[in-house]
């Protein structure tokens, strides 16, 4: 699905584009699967105080390592979502700690100082080239995409989700210190119930892909289902037939709440 991206910027004509993996984690004690969120920072302008999974825009370098890729052969992604990839990558890289979708000598060592680097130079090529790593992107699966650019929020993001798994799980993680107050893990409807005792706040596409996530009992699931239902640009639309104005989202995507109040849906 083609945009017309101003790579300059890092911005397309209609959103800024923007990547996020979902890192799942067996549960240590067996139970439901754990996912890695984080509580963005409250002076943030986009979702500032609510909990995300850790992500960010997807920025020129990204695009031009994309390219590259492509131009050489080493991908037979396009061009753009191998951008999204790669900026998922890297986000996760930077705010978590966690080296997903590489591969190389990847150790809790190499990563921190890895993470160190890309802090200092803001690009991922740099990185894999220095610690003699590369992409690795089966590790990563298409989830959903998710565009609201038909509501009042103050940026609007054109954010394609991912998947990946971390197995035991058995890696420290840690904030960022700028974007991120704190990381945490918890399985989806831990999520859902801690925001309905008020404990977190969702915006409204990070509730519905909770809810999604919540159906699975293993990321092999969540993987088989994201395989099995092609990824779809949701555009949330305002429905008012009920006659309560409600949030609406397509019910083919994989989703099983696919409305709520307006009145009660928490934006960016």
């Amino acid at each position: 699905m083609g945009t017309d991206f101003d790579k300059t910027a890092g911005k397309s004509s209609e959103g800024i584009p923007a990547a996020t993996i979902i890192i799942f984690r067996n549960c240590p004690d067996g139970g439901a699967p754990q996912v890695l969120m984080t509580i963005r920072s409250r002076t943030m302008a986009f979702a500032g105080g609510m909990a995300v999974f850790p992500g960010g825009r997807v920025d020129p370098s990204d695009f031009a390592m994309a390219e590259a890729l492509v131009d050489a052969g080493t991908i037979t992604l396009t061009a753009e979502e191998a951008a999204h990839q790669i900026a998922a990558i890297r986000e996760t890289l930077e705010e978590t700690g966690l080296a997903l979708g590489l591969k190389g000598k990847i150790d809790a060592a190499s990563a921190a100082k890895a993470r160190t680097m890309l802090e200092e130079r803001n690009e991922l090529a740099p990185v894999l080239d220095a610690f003699d790593w590369s992409l690795d992107l089966e590790q990563i699966t298409p989830f959903a995409r998710w565009f609201p650019k038909n509501e009042n929020i103050p940026r609007v993001y054109d954010t394609r989700f991912y998947l990946a798994n971390l197995g035991t799980g058995a890696v420290d993680v840690s904030i960022d210190n700028s974007e991120n107050t704190h990381l945490f893990w918890t399985s989806a409807q831990g999520a859902l119930d801690a925001a309905d005792r008020g404990e977190i706040k969702l915006i409204f596409p990070t509730r519905r892909n909770l809810e999604r996530l919540a159906l699975f009992a293993s990321f092999d699931e969540a993987r088989a289902q994201a395989e099995a239902i092609p990824v779809k640009t949701i555009v949330p639309q305002i429905d008012t037939s009920s006659g309560q104005p409600m949030l609406t989202i397509m019910e083919d995507a994989g989703y099983p709440i696919t409305a709520e109040l307006l009145e009660t849906v928490a934006r960016g």
